[in-house]
């Protein structure tokens, strides 16, 4: 149990480090990239604004497309160690399969074209999804809270797409919308990973 439980412990430290780094250097990003709005552009406008008004911003861009490279490899890194453990194939799946679209986004910037939304489109589909499924995984009431940010992020996605501009969501604007979708998964993963590292007292 020792050796499973520093596993969990490890993948959790991995996962904090990743969400950390993430949030901090976006932030940093955002900071130095001349007349950025995060009501008005997307997260990825760090790394290139998407075609046909192509416009890169350096260091944002390589700040971006680095940390969010390192965060879905991070991801995938923690997914292993987590599957030496958990049972629940569907979770370490979907939270694998989130960082590597993580990874995606951080390879494929904006002004690739339709690959880029794509590869955006599924890290904001898997990890919302990763949270819910991971109830199966997680004591009460963590559980719940799991639950609920996969729910809203979710929730925010589909009537963004299925609504488009009668979506209630876009008061915050594009910037607000998309950061109601990434910023609840990336506070939640780091509350996961110290859910994992108090492991001896949450045992999964």
């Amino acid at each position: 149990m020792t050796a499973k439980n520093d596993s969990l412990r490890l993948a959790g430290a991995i996962i904090f480090f990743a969400a950390i780094q993430w949030f901090m250097i976006v932030l940093a990003a955002e900071t130095i990239f001349p007349g950025y709005s995060i009501m008005n552009n997307d997260l990825s406008d760090l790394a290139s604004t998407v075609p046909p008004n192509v416009s890169l911003i350096q260091p944002s861009a390589m700040l971006f497309n680095l940390t969010t490279f390192l965060f879905g490899l991070l991801i995938i890194v923690s997914s292993i160690l987590i599957r030496r453990v958990c049972k629940k194939r569907l979770f370490v799946a979907l939270l694998a399969i989130s960082g590597l679209a993580a990874m995606a986004v951080g390879i494929f910037p904006g002004d690739t074209g339709v690959i880029h939304g794509l590869v955006a489109l599924a890290w904001f589909v898997t990890a919302p999804l990763s949270a819910i499924v991971a109830y199966g995984f997680l004591k009460k009431p963590f559980a719940y809270f799991s639950v609920a940010v996969g729910a809203f992020a979710l929730i925010v996605l589909i009537f963004t797409f299925s609504l488009g501009r009668a979506s209630p969501f876009l008061f915050f604007g594009r910037g607000g919308v998309e950061r109601m979708i990434v910023y609840p998964v990336i506070f939640w993963t780091a509350a996961f990973a110290g859910y994992l590292m108090n492991v001896s007292s949450n045992e999964p």
